[in-house]
C-alpha cells in the first residue's frame, strides 16, 4: 500500500484536477469544466494524490436500471506509471462498482494509450468493440472483464 490519497470530486479544485488528468490521457475527447460537472452528477469521479501531487483520476459509471453493467476507468499520469497507483484506483473502482450492484464490468481505453490497454488486458479485460467518436481519428476500445 502506498501513501496515495484518493478523494471523491467535490469542488472546483478537484473538478479541475480530474479534468486535467482526463484531458491529458484522452486528448481526442477533451472535456470542459461544465462537461466534467455533468459527469460528476451521473458518475462517481475521484482524484488521486501522492502528498499534494496529482497522479491520476478514476471514473465509475454505475449500473443503470436496465443493465447490470458498470464501467470502471483508472487513469494515471505518465510520470507516475509503474508505481502501483493504477492498481489502487482500479481496485477501489471495481469494489465500488460491485457495491453498486454491477454483475458485468467494462472499461474504455483510447487506442493510442498502449500502457492503458496493457493494464486492462493484464487485469483480465478482453476487447469487445472499437469505435470512433465523430471527427476523431483515434478509436476508443471498449473491454469487458472476462
Amino acid at each position: 500500500m502506498t501513501d496515495l490519497r484518493i478523494e471523491r470530486v467535490d469542488g472546483e479544485a478537484s473538478l479541475q484536477d480530474w479534468q486535467q488528468v482526463h484531458n491529458l490521457i484522452i486528448p481526442t475527447d477533451a472535456l470542459s469544466l461544465d462537461e466534467v460537472r455533468e459527469r460528476a452528477r451521473r458518475n462517481h469521479l475521484e482524484v488521486a494524490y501522492l502528498d499534494d501531487v496529482l497522479v491520476g483520476c478514476s471514473t465509475v459509471r454505475p449500473p443503470t436500471s436496465d443493465s447490470s453493467t458498470a464501467t470502471v476507468i483508472a487513469r494515471v499520469l505518465p510520470a507516475h506509471h509503474g508505481q502501483g497507483f493504477g492498481e489502487e484506483l482500479y481496485a477501489r473502482g471495481l469494489n465500488l462498482a460491485r457495491e453498486l450492484g454491477a454483475d458485468v464490468i467494462e472499461t474504455c481505453v483510447l487506442a493510442s494509450n498502449p500502457d492503458g490497454l496493457r493494464f486492462a488486458q493484464g487485469h483480465g479485460f478482453v476487447e469487445i468493440e472499437r469505435y470512433l467518436l465523430p471527427g476523431d481519428s483515434v478509436p476508443f476500445i471498449d473491454l469487458r472483464l472476462a
